[in-house]
């Protein structure tokens, strides 16, 4: 199982160490021609402008709208988030346009605001280190979209079928429970990709 991480900016090594945790191949990604290769792609934090210009000169944007739309799954940490809303407060250009959400950008400070918590996350049997830097929020989710944790009354983490953000970075922790719902996500989309189509 080969999972890409967008390699512009962002922990992009942080990441591919936890796809190899969770025992799945990671690839850094750089070109369109490489989503055709993966099961699954993450969007590492860094500055969701800049990557989505990156994106744009790239051609990834297009790219990566229609590998979601082909059902692969898409996980997006921090910026990845922001990236991935259909909707970015106080801005008129969102950039993938794939969850349906609205999200507020460094909603929780600038880089001295930055933070650790403890964060409940659905499903999960213990509560989860978090580490928050420059972090975005979601200010509102539309029906299809499930929140699996809020912090300060805020959405922080959401899944919307195939689709996974998180405001915080689980990335920089030890804790793997994220990269194991991502991949969980990814055999899901494989197991159901496999099944008999009716004639």
């Amino acid at each position: 199982m080969k999972v890409g991480i967008l390699a512009f900016q962002g922990a992009v090594e942080e990441h591919a160490r936890m796809v190899a945790r969770v025992g799945a191949e990671p690839v850094a990604v750089r070109r369109k021609e490489q989503l055709a290769e993966l099961d699954g792609l993450i969007l590492p934090g860094g500055e969701s402008t800049t990557i989505g210009k990156l994106m744009r000169v790239h051609g990834l944007l297009e790219a990566i709208r229609e590998f979601a739309s082909a059902g692969k799954p898409v996980f997006g940490t921090c910026a990845g988030l922001i990236l991935m809303a259909d909707r970015i407060s106080g801005q008129e250009e969102a950039h993938l346009r794939l969850m349906d959400m609205t999200v507020s950008r460094n909603a929780f400070g600038r880089q001295r605001e930055s933070f650790e918590t403890d964060l409940d996350v659905k499903g999960f049997d213990s509560p989860m280190r978090a580490v928050f830097i420059r972090a975005p929020w979601v200010e509102e989710v539309g029906p299809g979209v499930d929140v699996l944790a809020v912090y300060g009354g805020r959405v922080v983490a959401a899944r919307q079928g195939h689709l996974l953000a998180a405001a915080f970075h689980p990335e920089l922790t030890d804790d793997v429970r994220m990269h194991e719902l991502f991949l969980d996500m990814i055999q899901e989309n494989r197991e159901v990709a496999a099944e008999p189509r009716p004639v």
